[in-house]
């Protein structure tokens, strides 16, 4: 039975979908607050709710969560003025406090749920490491044979994520994620800010790098294009525009 004609949880029930946001965190390198970032959050809680998924978030650590500020529509850099989404989830009472009392990763029961989605944001490469519970989610919705996903940055759960045998979950599986071309966008952008010098880099490693170490084989469409790919029951998407991506072979996978 594959996973579009099965609902392991309940068959008269929705879909169930845990959304993980990356608690807020400083960056080992350029000492900015970093954390989430929101079209990775409302692009797919968007694409679930139109096909009457239920969806919960969850954070690492529970509790508040803060945003990275450029991912917000509203930041005088307007790198995201554009996002129309985020920007009607904003303005939603109900919607933009879910962000405001998140429960902890370790509450999430793995049972009631079809799929684990872990967003980006610049916080993952600094805080995931330490966030253990999140490792041992991710690797028991996987090893369920329910949907394991991350995008963007979130996809630095699979430097952690190690099967129940010890091997790392991402080792021989078709991935993407934030792709070097980007890195050195992002890089050159901060160089050209002066808020590093040109020898230090915005984040400590990088995506495609370390999952082609663990012998992934890692994928990637191009500079920003949203792009998703999906590997049995992993799903990565490739970088901030790929919410919708991701979230579609999420549905594509679970059914309606």
């Amino acid at each position: 039975m594959s996973l579009r004609d099965s609902n392991p949880v309940n068959k008269n029930h929705p879909k169930r979908v845990a959304i993980v946001i990356a608690n807020s965190t400083t960056s080992t390198t350029t000492g900015w607050p970093v954390g989430f970032w929101w079209s990775e959050l409302t692009h797919p809680y968007l694409a679930f709710h139109e096909v009457g998924y239920e969806v919960e978030i969850f954070s690492p650590a529970g509790g508040k969560c803060d945003a990275d500020g450029m991912s917000d529509p509203r930041d005088a850099s307007g790198y995201s003025a554009s996002d129309l989404i985020s920007m009607g989830f904003l303005s939603t009472p109900s919607l933009a406090a879910l962000v405001e009392k998140t429960k902890p990763v370790s509450e999430i029961q793995v049972e009631r749920f079809d799929a684990l989605v872990v967003a980006g944001g610049q916080s993952p490469m600094f805080s995931f490491e330490q966030a253990t519970d999140l490792h041992r989610k991710f690797v028991e919705f996987y090893e369920a044979g329910k949907i394991a996903a991350a995008l963007c940055h979130g996809v630095a759960i699979l430097k952690y994520a190690r099967l129940s045998s010890g091997e790392y979950l991402a080792t021989g599986k078709t991935v993407t994620g934030f792709a070097n071309v980007e890195e050195d966008f992002a890089d050159n952008a901060v160089w050209g800010m002066g808020a590093l010098p040109r020898d230090k880099h915005l984040m400590p490693w990088r995506i495609e790098d370390e999952l082609k170490k663990l012998g992934a084989n890692y994928v990637q469409a191009g500079l920003w294009r949203g792009f998703a790919i999906r590997d049995g029951n992993l799903i990565t998407g490739q970088q901030n525009f790929s919410g919708s991506e991701t979230a579609n072979l999420v549905i594509e996978a679970l059914g309606r």
